[in-house]
């Protein structure tokens, strides 16, 4: 595909979906607040993310507002066909210099993956840059609920003193549980909440807030993280608990207001 910033091709090396649904956590709690990162309004539809470098190895990220069409590709990619991303220049939004995402692939014949020089993309803004392992904040602890949700058979199987801390009576648990009771009473922004197909019936929920993510199986475990509990995981009790909303409960209400990939 064309780059709208200088004209020259962009060789494409993965997507992302950047909907309501369905965006990469690293980027904040919720849709809005991972548009706003990205500096484009959070528009319902959403937009597809298209990682790539140009033909000096610099990386950029072109936002398109093609969901479609971006979506099509990363399906016929998940199973291994070949599909030639090339979104029109008129779906194209705004093209970004750096990666948010880490990659560990680059495009052959051309130089090394690397930043182009601060505002070689017209905002004047730093490149964006995949977050630091080496520190604990919202990003980590996003990150550390998306590994849950991805390695759910093993997580699920742990008792709390194997495989996360002790949660009875724990504050932070406790606040971050009626912060998410409030959701399916109130409406959050856009992304909150959201639900997955987790097979058999059974969804994957993802839920953050201020300084908390929880990741839960309807009608099983529930984990929550915490911005002051660094690497700790709180496994929820699944009931006996007065001080904490009934989990089976919560959970279905939860995935009752999230939103759902189309």
């Amino acid at each position: 595909m064309s780059d709208e910033e200088d004209g020259g091709s962009l060789y494409v090396l993965t997507a992302v979906l950047l909907t309501p649904a369905q965006f990469p956590s690293i980027l904040g709690d919720d849709f809005p607040e991972a548009c706003s990162l990205l500096g484009v309004p959070p528009a319902p539809d959403g937009y597809g993310l298209v990682l790539g470098q140009d033909e000096e190895g610099a990386r950029w990220t072109v936002v398109v507002d093609d969901v479609s069409l971006v979506a099509m590709a990363i399906a016929s990619w998940d199973c291994g066909m070949d599909y030639d991303l090339s979104p029109d220049e008129q779906s194209i939004v705004v093209s970004l210099a750096g990666w948010p995402l880490e990659l560990a692939v680059a495009t052959a014949g051309i130089p090394e993956p690397h930043d182009p020089e601060q505002g070689a993309d017209g905002t004047g803004r730093v490149p964006l840059a995949p977050p630091s392992a080496e520190s604990w904040g919202p990003v980590q602890r996003r990150m550390g609920a998306d590994q849950i949700a991805r390695e759910w058979a093993d997580w699920s199987e742990r008792e709390p003193e194997d495989g996360g801390a002790a949660a009875a009576a724990h504050p932070g648990l406790a606040r971050a549980l009626k912060e998410a009771l409030g959701y399916t009473q109130s409406s959050p922004p856009p992304g909150r909440v959201r639900s997955s197909f987790a097979g058999e019936e059974a969804r994957t929920l993802r839920v953050d807030g201020p300084g908390w993510s929880l990741v839960a199986r309807t009608a099983g475990a529930a984990f929550v993280l915490l911005d002051e509990e660094p690497g700790e995981v709180l496994q929820v009790p699944r009931d006996g608990d007065p001080e904490l909303p009934e989990l089976a409960g919560l959970l279905a209400a939860l995935d009752r207001v999230a939103v759902r990939p189309v």
